[in-house]
């Protein structure tokens, strides 16, 4: 590992990590439908439109056919069409876990994740795990019991994408970034949903300092127990990457051995993300591209790829068609935070690198 060398090589970084989120979410967000836009029609629609390889945010749909498929919000989010981010809960999220840590502190508790739930998000913009645990909470009920009662989804990718901003805010720090995010997580999830959290948020912490993504991704698998499901099909796609398998065929195998627990299941989502992650090696935009390519949940593994892309590369070195059109803007349906610029989130995130605990 090599420590950070400056702050504002830091800076640049953190930047890279929220730019990468948003930009590698609104990639993925038009065909964020797994069950329908399974990875061979993604590349069928990338083909139909001279889209392949995929370099730029997704393209206008070719037929009228595939427009009616798409999630209505495509409009906003595809090439030539953009202006600001769109509002999604997987940027939701990290905005509202950065207003957590500047109002309560690195010792905030889980039932302080409720009630900033509560305070500022809507209902009806949770989904799964996070909207039977917003349910529980306004019902008075107190974690653990919110992740449990009358929660199918558990082990699904929800908290996962809320845990970006603990590796955020400790750089080189993957078992404190883990920790935060676990206190976040058992909130609305158990299990491998948990260790979903973890895992993402040291992740992006590593990827402070690592050398090669592949460093990042070896790091990150120490904060989880070795014997989970999440660790073994992390530790499967690192191994069939090492025999030089090829990204579709690496794809393939793990797609039918996770098969069977559906397309928000945080397995399979950690077997596209890791994929993307070791074949794009570090490149940004190669990156976001295969990840959002492997189907699932796209826009929620295209924002974690993309953030851990950004921190590895910095912001600087994110390319052009990603970061302009977004216009340093993000939509937000967190209260009060609806219009902030990116560049404003990502200042206020390294105010609290080194904050004390």
């Amino acid at each position: 590992m090599t420590p950070v060398a400056s702050e504002p090589e830091l800076a640049d970084r953190i930047l890279g990590g929220w730019l990468g989120r948003i930009a590698g979410n609104m990639l993925g967000k038009p065909v964020e439908q797994g069950d329908l836009w399974t990875r061979d029609r993604i590349d069928r629609y990338l083909r139909q439109a001279a889209a392949l390889p995929l370099t730029d945010y997704l393209p206008e749909p070719a037929t009228e056919a595939d427009g009616l498929e798409l999630r209505p919000e495509w409009r906003q989010c595809v090439r030539g069409r953009i202006h600001g981010s769109c509002r999604d809960d997987d940027v939701d999220y990290a905005i509202l876990g950065l207003h957590l840590l500047e109002t309560h502190g690195f010792d905030f508790s889980t039932e302080q994740v409720g009630d900033l739930w509560l305070l500022r998000l809507p209902y009806l913009q949770t989904f799964t795990a996070e909207r039977a645990a917003y349910r529980n909470l306004a019902n008075g009920m107190k974690p653990p019991l919110t992740a449990t009662y009358e929660n199918p989804y558990q082990e699904w990718i929800g908290a996962l994408i809320r845990a970006d901003v603990y590796g955020w805010t400790r750089p080189d720090d993957p078992h404190r970034a883990a920790a935060l995010a676990r206190r976040d997580a058992v909130l609305s999830h158990t299990g491998n949903g948990v260790y979903g959290a973890m895992w993402a948020a040291a992740l992006v912490s590593a990827a402070f300092t690592a050398p090669t993504v592949r460093h990042a991704v070896d790091t990150a698998l120490t904060v989880v127990p070795a014997s989970s499901r999440l660790a073994r099909t992390v530790r499967r796609v690192v191994s069939l990457h090492d025999t030089r398998m090829t990204w579709e065929d690496t794809l393939s195998t793990v797609s039918e051995e996770t098969a069977g627990l559906g397309w928000i299941h945080t397995i399979p989502n950690v077997a596209v993300l890791t994929a993307g992650l070791l074949y794009g090696d570090g490149d940004f935009t190669r990156t976001v591209a295969l990840t959002v390519r492997g189907g699932l949940d796209t826009d929620s593994n295209g924002a974690t790829a993309g953030s851990v892309a950004g921190v590895l590369t910095g912001a600087a070195a994110i390319p052009a068609q990603w970061k302009d059109p977004l216009e340093d803007t993000v939509r937000s349906a967190v209260f009060g935070f609806d219009g902030v610029r990116i560049s404003d989130l990502a200042e206020r995130t390294l105010r609290l690198v080194g904050a004390e605990a």
